[in-house]
């Protein structure tokens, strides 16, 4: 047997199985396990799955929520602009073509925040296409098998590795399984031929590979070079009135894009002057534990404020940003940030008083 068909081979036999988005051909439900597994381990993407499909069943339902309606079902994920474009996308595959998610991958790969390999992978699920993929696990998989030199990011290296791609699909007639195939290559990647230790011996195709007959696994992919990580800081206000905190909405585009977060201030900056600077009084600032949240190209060293404020005189102002006062019994109706919304679950469950910041500060 060749290439593809000893993967379909292995994959009925050893692959994954149960997955919930392996229980169906519809293209809504495949479109966005893709988009949550992007970046994000199955594991953590079983119990988001769904929730999300409990809310939004159907591209119709998503295209008619609100962006905000959406976030809180993707707060803890990350890479939020997977969210903002699957919200953009169904909304466009509601005008474009009625609700009905297009069949063939270069269509699909025209929608907002579908790349060629997701295009191909909901494709080939969905609608049985002839398409090939190459995420980055499968990536490791080609580079590996057929001894491809070179950063796989770079687009020379990627050009290569697509046209592997394509002939190992092209050179079946239309009798190869490409479910078996796809979900195969995703398999591998994922637990055989794993970036440390991959299990050659239970490769289907080992005997043809070239990073094992040369023993190059460790080396292959080439390795991109590394770059010092960026350190950056900030403080965040946790304000205080009557039991409920100021949340803010965060610009649609960068870090956190979308999300309501805390306020912020420079490290450097005096919390009790950037409290006033929002139009709040407050005569005690307490520093809570800093931490460190890491983000894809720089690390953020984090110190929360606690502040109780005296009630508004005015509404408080913050770039023109939205704005709301949210006690603890609304905190899920809102799209937070992971490491924001555990520090004020843990106040609120504390009871959001003076106590919980003299114990929590150091």
């Amino acid at each position: 047997m060749d290439f593809a068909s000893r993967i379909v081979a292995w994959q009925i036999a050893h692959g994954r199985h149960d997955l919930p988005w392996q229980r169906t051909r519809d293209p809504y439900r495949i479109w966005l396990s893709e988009i949550m597994l992007q970046q994000t381990q199955v594991a953590t993407v079983i119990g988001y799955y769904a929730r999300f499909l409990e809310r939004f069943p159907d591209v119709a339902s998503l295209a008619a929520a609100s962006q905000d309606e959406v976030m809180p079902y993707w707060a803890g994920l990350g890479y939020y602009a997977r969210a903002r474009n699957l919200h953009r996308c169904a909304q466009e595959i509601v005008a474009r073509f009625d609700g009905a998610f297009p069949q063939s991958a270069e269509t699909i790969a025209t929608l907002p925040g579908i790349g060629p390999s997701t295009a191909a992978a909901i494709a080939a699920f969905s609608f049985g296409e002839r398409s090939p993929i190459m995420d980055g696990n499968v990536k490791r998989v080609f580079t590996r098998h057929f001894g491809i030199e070179g950063d796989p990011a770079k687009r020379d290296v990627e050009q290569k590795l697509w046209q592997l791609a394509r002939e190992q699909v092209h050179a079946h007639d239309d009798t190869l399984d490409m479910v078996g195939y796809t979900q195969g290559l995703m398999d591998m990647g994922a637990t055989l031929c794993t970036r440390r230790s991959p299990t050659c011996e239970r490769c289907p195709v080992a005997d043809t590979c070239t990073a094992k007959r040369e023993g190059r696994q460790a080396s292959l992919p080439t390795p991109k070079t590394r770059r010092a990580v960026p350190e950056r800081s900030t403080s965040m206000l946790i304000l205080e009135h009557d039991g409920a905190v100021l949340l803010i909405q965060r610009p649609q585009t960068g870090i956190w894009g979308g999300l309501w977060s805390l306020p912020e201030c420079a490290a450097e900056a005096e919390p009790i002057a950037a409290a006033h600077a929002l139009g709040l009084t407050g005569r005690q600032a307490y520093a809570l534990a800093a931490f460190v949240h890491t983000f894809t190209h720089y690390r953020l060293h984090v110190r929360p404020w606690f502040i109780p404020v005296t009630a508004p005189t005015a509404a408080p102002s913050h770039g023109g940003a939205q704005q709301v006062w949210v006690s603890a019994r609304d905190l899920d109706k809102y799209g937070l940030p992971a490491p924001v919304k555990k520090l004020l679950e843990g106040m609120f469950e504390a009871g959001m008083d003076r106590d919980f910041a003299l114990s929590h500060s150091n």
